[in-house]
């Protein structure tokens, strides 16, 4: 005979269960606030957050409460408890619990956590469990009385096939497996369409929360975002693009299982909204199987669900160990692999000591605790198991409370909002383990504080990283623009094919790519009106072309030597300046908003930057390994001088440092591009046509009317020439003169192959014809480069050349190169007559007496 009251009906266990946008999430929400008091368990804690946040608004904060690993909100009475599934208060007593996304019981990492719930966690009258239909196969198995709901998803998902990045839908979704990609795939994103909202599993909910608000409000149109979207994450997304089909599970990369694929594709179509999902960037094309079991929602039915004994022996180390590894005994349920916390134990049995202080059963008790904290760092294994030890020992010693003076040092290294973006969201990880820490009050003396604390830094950092992203990923000009040009209006009837702009009949002026260049009138009056009227007639074109200009690929430009930028054949802008990977350039014309224009105007600038890192790929390269740190020592300085430089560097210079590298630094530079010459250090791959050609376009605004021969010597000018401009030349400075790095090498080979004789190096006529120099260009440039005579030429013989010593050469290469008179001072630069050498020597006693 039952022992429940008469007129109560007994406990309702029910399993909702179908594809993504079946409302199933919502479902239970709703049913839960028609209880007195409930829970819901969500495997993220965004998705944690954002149900709270909802639920607040609804009943007040009074009434709910909020519960994960790293936060925790409990007001005196709440009636609702959100929850992540880990940190479900199952010793709470209410009449409605719900767990979400229960195919999770599959997971081989979390899903003994999942399968627990599964079996276990009840509400006093409803349980509700929310999954995937490729569950209802093994609820039946394991909870025969339980009812089971399928749900139809309310709109259609249709497979879209491969498209660029560049022509991906407005509202579309692009999801990548690691941060890298995410970053790129996001900067490339901001080049070519404006701006990306950027979303992560690793993100805080407040910058996750901010990012998805500027993607919500339409500020913004893409959203990149790694797997982290698949899991209840409501947005409105139209398409969602997959980057790649493999992604990393902790062991190897691996092929996404189908219903991983379906999970993160039913994101598109909100509601009644259709959907599309596709491929993009370096991804492989899905093939007909499965885009039909994605469309058609049909996949493997989970075949059994993770499990680990939840009822643990703690009588000691030994038999807690065995207890976990304990087997289950029902069918439908299989061994969990052995989790974070069960590897962490088993490493820390080891220790002779802290299985000493296991051995009191509290202590035990301890041990195993500590080890569920999760790894938010991801870190060595090693390195978390000390923090895990560090935990226990202090934890089972003294006061038993982890030490106020750790805590502090912790948070004190931390509380800064420096740093770029990657720098940021380890500080965030870091925060996370003391926000768990600071949410365990019997870890702390002072807990309430800790958590005030931790949660306002979170904050501090998490506003500081969506500024971060924002500022990477999102062009607010462009961004403002685009949303503008959404409405594109038919071409204007004043302006022809052929670019000439007519008002009422008349010839007005002609347009030119996004320039406009108005006819004259016969008078200033006249004019003032052609212009008015053409303004008129042309503006709304300009602001159209200026759209379609800054959202073309790279194929519809191309750059001329003079550094014009070519639009689909017409000159556009000019390269007025900057550096190689980031050029300034004008945009042509004076037509158009502000904001086009800008917009505009970096898109030619990130044209010309991505024609750079084509062309200039050596040095490219080298500034990468430089600011990733795979070079160090003396090379990594080299390298920077080199960069520095554009390509070409002095090696009179670094005398020092390059005879200070070692073999290994030196094959390091030569793989990156780099080689040491006799007389300079340069980048072959830099003195390409195709790589001169651009370079040059950038230096010819630096020093304006100067453009010397990259092939020949030439006078430098007056005015100083920046190192970087002669490197764009492929040339170098030398007492004066500008001469070709490839002609200074082959200088070397020539005198070597000439032979020495008593130490001296002879550079012959046909040498130096060959060279193309002239006697007073090779003597000029031979003592520049630190050679002087040995002996007076005789006539009829060749001059040898002597190296002098280091510091003499420093000297000799520093006399002035820009100076008019240098060039005629350094041919005047002839040793002393021996005659008088000689009376100097008979002088000196003489000195030496007085």
């Amino acid at each position: 005979m039952s022992d429940r009251p008469s007129g109560v009906a007994p406990p309702r266990l029910v399993a909702v269960l179908g594809p993504t946008n079946t409302g199933k999430t919502h479902l239970a929400v709703e049913r839960m606030l028609g209880h007195q008091s409930g829970m819901i368990g969500l495997p993220l804690r965004l998705l944690a957050r954002e149900v709270y946040d909802r639920i607040v608004k609804l009943r007040g904060a009074r009434a709910v409460a909020l519960i994960t690993g790293e936060e925790k909100i409990v007001p005196p009475r709440p009636q609702y408890f959100v929850c992540t599934v880990e940190a479900m208060p199952l010793s709470v007593e209410v009449e409605f619990l719900a767990v979400d996304e229960i195919q999770l019981c599959a997971d081989p990492e979390r899903g003994h956590v999942f399968t627990h719930r599964l079996l276990h966690a009840r509400g006093a009258r409803e349980t509700m469990l929310l999954g995937a239909g490729t569950m209802a196969p093994l609820v039946r198995r394991l909870l025969p009385h339980a009812e089971i709901q399928t749900r139809e998803r309310l709109s259609a998902l249709t497979y879209a096939g491969p498209k660029k990045l560049t022509r991906l839908p407005r509202r579309s979704a692009v999801v990548a497996f690691s941060a890298d990609q995410v970053y790129a795939i996001a900067e490339l994103i901001r080049r070519q369409r404006g701006g990306a909202a950027v979303v992560m599993g690793s993100l805080s909910p407040r910058t996750r929360n901010a990012q998805v608000a500027l993607y919500q409000s339409g500020e913004v149109d893409f959203l990149v975002a790694t797997d982290a979207i698949g899991m209840g994450l409501n947005m409105d997304v139209d398409h969602v693009a997959f980057a790649g089909l493999r992604k990393f599970d902790g062991q190897r990369a691996r092929l996404l299982h189908p219903q991983e694929i379906g999970q993160i594709a039913g994101r598109a179509g909100r509601f009644q909204k259709n959907g599309t999902f596709g491929v993009t960037g370096e991804a492989e094309d899905m093939d007909a199987d499965l885009i039909e079991a994605v469309e058609n929602h049909h996949f493997e039915p989970v075949a059994g669900a993770e499990w680990r004994n939840s009822k643990l022996d703690f009588t000691s180390l030994p038999a807690l160990m065995r207890s976990l590894a304990q087997t289950p005994e029902r069918e439908g349920l299989k061994l969990a692999k052995e989790a974070l916390d069960e590897t962490t134990l088993r490493q820390l049995a080891d220790d002779p000591d802290v299985a000493r202080r296991a051995r009191d059963r509290h202590n035990l008790m301890r041990l195993w605790d500590v080890c569920q904290t999760p790894d938010f760092r991801k870190v060595a294994s090693e390195e978390h198991m000390r923090l895990v030890k560090d935990f226990f020992f202090q934890l089972t010693a003294g006061r038993r409370r982890l030490s106020e003076d750790w805590i502090a040092r912790q948070y004190a290294h931390l509380d800064r909002t420096d740093g770029e973006i990657d720098m940021l969201s380890s500080r965030l990880a870091s925060v996370r383990t003391l926000a768990y820490v600071a949410n365990r009050p019997d870890w702390l003396a002072d807990a309430g504080a800790w958590q005030a604390k931790t949660r306002a830094l979170e904050d501090r950092l998490s506003d500081t990283l969506h500024e971060k992203l924002m500022a990477r990923f999102v062009d607010r000009r462009t961004s403002a623009l685009m949303r503008g040009l959404r409405v594109r209006e038919e071409m204007l009837a004043g302006v022809a094919a052929d670019g000439s702009v007519t008002v009422e009949g008349h010839f007005v002026g002609r347009l030119s790519g996004v320039q406009f260049e108005a006819a004259q009138g016969q008078s200033v009056l006249e004019t003032k009106a052609l212009r008015a009227a053409a303004h008129h007639a042309v503006g709304p074109e300009i602001a159209k072309r200026l759209g379609r200009l800054a959202g073309e690929p790279d194929e519809a430009f191309r750059l001329s030597p003079d550094g014009t930028v070519l639009w689909q054949g017409e000159a556009a802008g000019v390269v007025t300046g900057g550096a190689p990977f980031s050029p300034r350039v004008r945009l042509l014309g004076e037509l158009g908003h502000d904001a086009a224009r800008q917009r505009a105007q970096r898109r030619l600038e990130a044209f010309v930057a991505a024609e750079a890192a084509r062309r200039l790929s050596p040095l490219r390269k080298l500034e990468v390994a430089v600011a990733e740190g795979k070079i160090r020592g003396l090379a990594r300085g080299l390298a920077y001088r080199l960069i520095e430089a554009g390509g070409v560097l002095d090696r009179a210079e670094v005398r020092q440092d390059v005879g200070a590298l070692s073999q290994v630094e030196r094959r390091v530079l030569r793989g990156l591009g780099v080689r040491i010459g006799a007389f300079s250090l340069y980048m072959p791959g830099l003195l390409q046509p195709e790589a001169r050609a651009l370079a040059q376009a950038i230096a010819s605004r630096e020093t304006p009317g100067w453009t010397p021969a990259s092939d020949a010597v030439s006078r430098l000018p007056q005015d100083q020439v920046s190192p970087r401009a002669l490197s764009a030349y492929g040339l170098r400075a030398v007492r004066g003169l500008a001469v070709p790095v490839a002609q200074l090498e082959r200088l070397d080979e020539l005198m070597r192959e000439a032979g020495q004789a008593a130490g001296a190096s002879v550079l012959t006529e046909a040498a130096r014809e060959a060279l193309g120099w002239s006697k007073a260009e090779a003597d000029a440039i031979l003592r520049g480069l630190g050679f002087a005579p040995a002996r007076k030429p005789r006539a009829g013989e060749p001059t040898a050349w002597r190296r002098r010593s280091a510091a003499k050469a420093e000297k000799a290469a520093a006399a002035p190169v820009h100076s008019p008179f240098a060039a005629l001072a350094a041919l005047k630069d002839q040793p002393p007559p021996a005659r008088r050498s000689r009376r100097s020597r008979r002088r000196k006693p003489k000195a030496a007496a007085l």
